[in-house]
C-alpha cells in the first residue's frame, strides 16, 4: 500500500471496526452498578489498538460510544473505559509485542486492554464521572465502602467485561493472522 492510500486505509478501518462494535452492541452486554459492561467493545478496542495504533484507534470507541448512547444502549462510561483501553493496546503492541514473530506472542498486547479500561478508565469513572453525574449506585458505593473497597468492587465488574473481550480479541487476532498473513 502506498503512503497516499494510508489515510484511506485508516478511515476504512475506523469505519469497519466501529460498525463491528455497533453490530455487537445490542447482543453482547450486561448491567453493572449503573453502567453497561460490553465485552464486544473490548474486543473492538483490541483490534483497533493492534491495527491502528494508540492514536488512530481513539475515534473507534468515541464513535461506538456516541452512537450507543444515542440509541439508548450505552452510557457515558463508554468514553473513559474505551479510550484508555485502545490506547494501551496500541502502545504495548507498537513498542513491545510487535517485535515478536510468533503471533501467539505478538498479539499478547490484547491483554493490556484491561490496564487502560479497568485501572485507568474504571478509576476515572468511579471517582470523577460517576460523582459528577450523580449516578446513585456509584455514590452509594462510595459512601458505604472505603476507597480501596469501592475501587475493587467497581474494577471487578469492569474486569469481567474487559478480560473477556480482550481474550476474544486475542483469539480473533490469532485467527486473522493465519487467515490474512502479512
Amino acid at each position: 500500500m502506498t503512503a497516499r492510500n494510508e489515510p484511506s486505509r485508516t478511515v476504512a478501518l475506523i469505519v469497519a471496526l466501529s460498525a463491528l462494535g455497533l453490530v455487537l452492541a445490542p447482543f453482547f452486554w450486561f448491567p453493572f452498578l449503573g453502567t453497561r459492561a460490553f465485552p464486544g467493545q473490548h474486543l473492538v478496542n483490541v483490534l483497533s489498538g493492534i491495527l491502528l495504533g494508540p492514536i488512530r484507534s481513539i475515534p473507534v470507541p468515541i464513535v461506538v460510544g456516541t452512537i450507543r448512547i444515542t440509541l439508548g444502549i450505552g452510557t457515558v462510561f463508554a468514553y473513559p473505559g474505551g479510550i484508555p483501553g485502545t490506547i494501551m493496546v496500541g502502545l504495548v503492541h507498537r513498542y513491545v509485542t510487535s517485535r515478536f514473530r510468533d503471533p501467539r506472542l505478538r498479539y499478547l498486547s490484547a491483554f493490556a486492554e484491561p490496564i487502560g479500561t479497568v485501572l485507568i478508565g474504571g478509576t476515572i469513572s468511579l471517582l470523577v464521572i460517576g460523582p459528577l453525574l450523580g449516578v446513585r449506585s456509584i455514590l452509594d458505593l462510595l459512601s458505604r465502602e472505603t476507597l480501596v473497597a469501592a475501587l475493587l468492587t467497581f474494577w471487578s465488574g469492569w474486569a469481567v467485561s474487559s478480560v473477556t473481550g480482550s481474550a476474544i480479541g486475542y483469539v480473533v487476532s490469532l485467527v486473522l493472522s493465519r487467515a490474512l498473513p502479512e
